[in-house]
């Protein structure tokens, strides 16, 4: 019997969502192209499109954002576990998981497990991680705590919690591009995580809360922040080469750059460098171009030292580029990941509880058999 190790190549659902081809680097979202959908889409119509199978129309649209902006405030419980989270500044994501979980609080219909009520269960969690995230860096950081506003959408409301002003427009629409670009991407672990939990008839809060503990492991969701530091210390072209010499001739990780499913440029990378463009005008346009350099000079040496591997951008180097250009500080990008990618967590718990088993993968045993017991006072 073979072992897949970390389940690899093994399908165990079929899905309408997403698909990932990492041989011809493209990533479909519900049908559409990642490129065609991100910069087209706001934030709103690709949660309607994952959570309700197709584009809104213009009146559906004003009524599900008129829905999800009523539903951005916390309960009081909420708000204080909030605060003492902050006072004990625990890690952002441990921050995220906590809060989220006093939001059961907020259900009318406890017992109701019907798919619309589990859609107003995944609608309150949405609208609910900007509040947490947002106050929890304003709380931590000594600042007032700001309610939500219903005249904002979902990426500018988040940005003005959590600067207390109202964003420019070029602002909101990067983040607003990057939110989208990582609604959903396959059966990712976090994703998968919310499916095994969703598959046992738990219900959709612990689904979600448990797939914020899976992104927040470096492996996963963990990577964008030190991307930036990368830059930064390598802080001008020239130092680039002798930089990441080192760091491959040490064997130490480059983050940024490779990707377990991804075997050419990651189409994401693509998507978000063109966002990060437009945010990099005027006296930033130097240090985007730097990073232009960076990428490509990273990307000859790794070719150079792991020849025929095409060793290739992902996410994480653009993520960090386009997070930075919306001023956003290194540790809040996990939870801004976060922030987006339960439109996925949220699409693909539903779509389990459609058509649902437990997962119940085996194992292979690799321990002894027939040990014969001893009594603790004849043990060594």
């Amino acid at each position: 019997m073979s072992v897949n190790q970390g389940l690899e190549d093994v399908i165990v659902a079929e899905t309408k969502l997403s698909k990932v081809d990492g041989l011809a680097g493209k990533l479909t979202i519900f049908g559409y192209s990642l490129e065609e959908l991100a910069p087209n889409a706001s934030y709103e119509e690709t949660l309607f499109l994952l959570w309700h199978d197709k584009l809104p129309n213009s009146s559906e649209l004003a009524e599900f954002n008129k829905d999800m902006r009523s539903l951005r405030n916390l309960n009081d419980v909420a708000k204080y576990t909030l605060k003492e989270a902050a006072n004990k500044r625990i890690h952002p994501m441990d921050a995220l998981r906590l809060t989220s979980t006093t939001l059961v609080l907020d259900d009318p219909n406890p017992l109701d497990n019907s798919y619309s009520t589990n859609i107003a269960r995944v609608r309150k969690m949405t609208a609910c991680f900007p509040t947490i995230i947002a106050n929890y860096w304003r709380l931590k950081e000594g600042k007032d705590y700001i309610e939500p506003r219903d005249d904002l959408d979902h990426a500018e409301n988040f940005l003005y919690m959590l600067t207390g002003k109202e964003p420019t427009k070029e602002s909101a629409r990067g983040l607003e591009i990057y939110l989208n670009t990582v609604a959903d991407h396959g059966l990712n672990a976090s994703t998968f995580t919310a499916r095994v939990i969703a598959s046992t008839d738990s219900d959709i809060n612990s689904a979600l809360t448990g797939a914020i503990g899976a992104l927040k492991g470096p492996k996963h969701g963990g990577a964008p922040g030190p991307a930036l530091d990368m830059i930064f210390e390598i802080e001008k072209v020239e130092n680039t080469e002798p930089y990441i010499r080192k760091k491959l001739e040490n064997r130490e990780l480059i983050m940024g750059f490779g990707h377990r499913v991804y075997k050419v440029r990651d189409p994401r990378a693509e998507v978000l460098s063109k966002a990060a463009e437009n945010l990099f005008v005027g006296d930033k346009r130097e240090f985007f171009d730097m990073v232009k350099e960076v990428e490509r000079i990273i990307v000859r040496l790794f070719e150079e030292y792991n020849p025929g591997r095409n060793i290739q951008t992902n996410v994480e180097f653009y993520t960090a580029l386009l997070l930075h250009g919306c001023e956003l500080k290194p540790d809040i990008f996990s939870s801004i990941f976060a922030m987006g990618r339960v439109a996925g967590w949220g699409a693909h718990v539903l779509e389990q509880m459609q058509n649902n088993r437990i997962m119940r993968p085996k194992s292979l045993y690799k321990g002894e058999f027939d040990k014969t017991w001893v009594p603790i006072e004849d043990r060594d």
